[in-house]
């Protein structure tokens, strides 16, 4: 029996499709809004043919694209609510179309039954890069858009892509949009990077404790540096340690952020981790966006979600931030009566981030001596997201069997696996260096292209040899960009894609050739043969 139908995930039921209920925790009817929310957003995009779209469309396209993400929305009456906006919105657009006497159902809603069921799998499949694609791209408009940062080629294609899901397109038309789809991933990235840092600062190497001191805290995970902000300054002077989790690791390297002294360390490990490192914790837990995993009993009641995150009977906080009742529950259960040391998966005490692209790019001279001297011979970059799906601990034995002469950058919460061992230096440079969020993929790329630049030589010519890991949506569109780019020979897993057909993914093996992961030894072998 098929009750829905989402393959959008790593983990998806059999690699093939969740059909009875999400392995995320989504159930059929959360599913199946979502399904009508998207097929709204295809209406919306279709309604914007001829029209201008204002700052209210582009709100409600993000919002909507964001809360189809894994991990995002769980809660049937918001998506709801969020797709009764979308009809409103698309009214105000054509506000004479539901009263015209010649009905033509060029602005209606897409049913997206028909590109699930769509009998040429491989139409099936480019669509479907493109849907999930433009999932990511999404999010971190929606994350540039709350800093005052916007793009509107980044938005015109949103909408030319949301229209072409519902539309009768061949392949050699839906594939320049899949690679256009990494390209605008490209802006959008490069326009979060300006936001976050014309915002808070560069980053800068930042060593972080994993310790939870004793008293009142606050854990806050997902990526909204702005929530963060204000949270920390809504907790000043009250006695309350605030503690990042997850993605937002990162955040303790901004110079800006690093001013408030009660943002204290980093929480626990990935997103898929919570389950058990949030049981009978005695703080209180933000969301501020993926990934969320339904909360047990045992700490629902400690939990808050705010912006498109949402669960059933969880607190939300409304748009207007006011993080009281966050901090009034922190206080109530008090925190840890004495310091708890807590640590990485490999048993390390601290973690260290801030390896932005303009660190890197500071010491470049260094970096190219090393090369020239041999010192340094190989650039992996290792990165991309956690989950919990068996197979994820290559990526950590990867890291621990890269030759001692070979630097490692990561980013996302993939690092999780690793972002713990010392794995020693070069020059005295790190030879781990976490160049922060999965958005923070444009700063990789930028070290790529300087580096190539002053090799005199392509990326693809570099000794620099990328390993991906993913899970959700924002992994696909950053995958896409690097089609984009034309970088080549990459490893990805620990599973393929289940949205992308045989014939497609030859040919992606064919003309980038992307392979996927097989074991640490036997990899790193035919890398480094």
């Amino acid at each position: 029996m098929t009750n829905m139908f989402c393959f959008q995930c790593e983990q998806t039921a059999n690699s093939t499709g969740c059909t009875i209920a999400g392995v995320c925790g989504k159930k059929a009817d959360t599913a199946n809004l979502q399904d009508k929310l998207t097929g709204a957003l295809v209406g919306l995009a279709r309604a914007t043919e001829g029209n201008v779209p204002t700052m209210s469309t582009h709100q409600v396209m993000l919002d909507g694209l964001f809360t189809t993400l894994t991990n995002v929305n769980f809660n049937n009456e918001s998506i709801t609510e969020l797709i009764e906006k979308v009809h409103q919105e698309k009214d105000a657009l054509v506000p004479r179309c539901n009263s015209c006497a010649s009905v033509c159902g060029r602005n209606d809603d897409y049913d997206m039954q028909q590109l699930w069921t769509e009998a040429n799998e491989d139409i099936r499949s480019l669509k479907s890069l493109i849907l999930f694609g433009l999932r990511g791209v999404a999010a971190y408009a929606y994350h540039a858009l709350v800093l005052g940062y916007t793009n509107d080629e980044v938005f015109d294609f949103i909408y030319e892509g949301m229209h072409a899901i519902g539309q009768d397109l061949p392949m050699e038309k839906l594939l320049p949009l899949v690679l256009k789809t990494g390209e605008i991933n490209f802006k959008c990235m490069e326009l979060l990077d300006k936001a976050n840092k014309e915002t808070y600062g560069i980053p800068v190497p930042t060593t972080v404790p994993l310790t939870i001191e004793k008293g009142p805290f606050i854990v806050v995970t997902g990526h909204d540096l702005l929530d963060l902000h204000k949270l920390l300054e809504q907790t000043k002077g009250k006695g309350i340690n605030i503690y990042t989790h997850g993605e937002m690791l990162p955040a303790h390297a901004y110079p800006k952020l690093k001013e408030y002294p009660h943002l204290k360390g980093n929480f626990g490990t990935a997103w898929q981790n919570q389950i058990k490192e949030f049981n009978e914790i005695p703080g209180s837990v933000l969301f501020t966006t993926n990934c969320l995993m339904p909360p047990k009993d045992n700490y629902s009641d400690r939990i808050f979600t705010t912006a498109v995150v949402d669960f059933p009977n969880i607190n939300h906080i409304d748009e207007d931030k006011d993080f009281t009742p966050l901090i009034e529950k922190a206080l109530e259960l008090g925190g840890y009566q004495e310091d708890k040391v807590m640590t990485g998966i490999n048993g390390g005490t601290e973690v260290t981030t801030g390896f932005s692209s303009d660190t890197i790019l500071s010491v470049a001279d260094t970096v190219i001596s090393a090369v020239k001297s041999g010192d340094i011979k190989h650039f992996f970059l290792v990165g991309g997201c956690d989950g919990a799906r068996m197979g994820r601990n290559y990526y950590v034995d990867f890291v621990k069997q890269t030759p001692q002469d070979s630097i490692v950058l990561t980013l996302a919460c993939g690092k999780y696996r690793f972002n713990d061992l010392n794995i020693g230096s070069i020059g005295g440079l790190p030879r781990l260096m976490d160049m922060g969020q999965c958005n923070d993929a444009y700063g990789a790329i930028k070290v790529a292209i300087a580096l190539s630049e002053a090799f005199e030589c392509g990326v693809n010519d570099l000794p620099l040899t990328l390993v991906l890991s993913w899970y959700e949506q924002k992994a696909v569109c950053i995958l896409l960009t690097l089609l984009s780019l034309g970088i080549k020979n990459f490893y990805l897993g620990p599973t393929l894609p289940a949205f992308v057909s045989p014939n497609i993914l030859n040919f992606l093996v064919e003309n980038y050739n992307i392979k996927p992961v097989s074991t640490a030894e036997a990899d790193l072998k035919e890398i480094l043969s």
